[in-house]
């Protein structure tokens, strides 16, 4: 049994005699929402094999794409690609399948160090990532007299120009 999504039927001729179900989608690869490969996934079933015309109509990036032939062989079922000549079936398709689920885990890998080396870089130049406070030393100052005076949170936020709820965990932080 051979569930296929392929963008051009006529390319395949050989598998059509074997093929149980053919599902399509028009929508691009990059997108989340493609009902024709969920129909796929939710069809197979262990002992079957889901054939696919490229690599890029199954997944929309490398790590999704090895998420969801994991997924797949966890359910039992096998995964080919025509094009790119993949089959986890046999030994050597897995053993290929693997090499690009290192390399998509060397590259996570290397983005997050990258990152990490980035935000150090910019501690060190003084920088704090994230957004500006909203109340300043000066807001808060005079937030805190006007307490004293007997005003409401909702009044003073109003009168300095900013939220409640930002006011209120700025107030929340004993003066040093």
């Amino acid at each position: 049994m051979f569930p296929v999504r392929a963008a051009n039927r006529a390319i395949l001729p050989v598998l059509w005699r074997d093929l149980v179900k053919v599902f399509e989608d028009r929508a691009s690869g990059a997108r989340t929402d493609r009902t024709g490969l969920q129909a796929a996934l939710d069809y197979v079933r262990d002992g079957e094999v889901l054939v696919v015309w490229k690599l890029d109509r199954l997944g929309r990036s490398l790590p999704h794409l090895i998420e969801t032939v994991t997924t797949l062989s966890q359910r039992g079922v096998g995964f080919r690609s025509l094009t790119e000549a993949i089959d986890t079936t046999t030994p050597g398709g897995r053993l290929i399948f693997h090499i690009f689920g290192a390399l998509g885990q060397f590259e996570r890998d290397l983005i997050g160090e990258r990152t990490r080396a980035g935000l150090t870089a910019a501690a060190v130049r003084g920088r704090k990532g994230g957004r500006k406070p909203v109340v300043t030393d000066d807001k808060l100052t005079r937030a805190r007299g006007m307490v004293g005076k007997g005003l409401t949170v909702r009044e003073i936020a109003t009168r300095l120009k900013v939220g409640k709820t930002a006011l209120y965990e700025a107030l929340k932080v004993e003066p040093t």
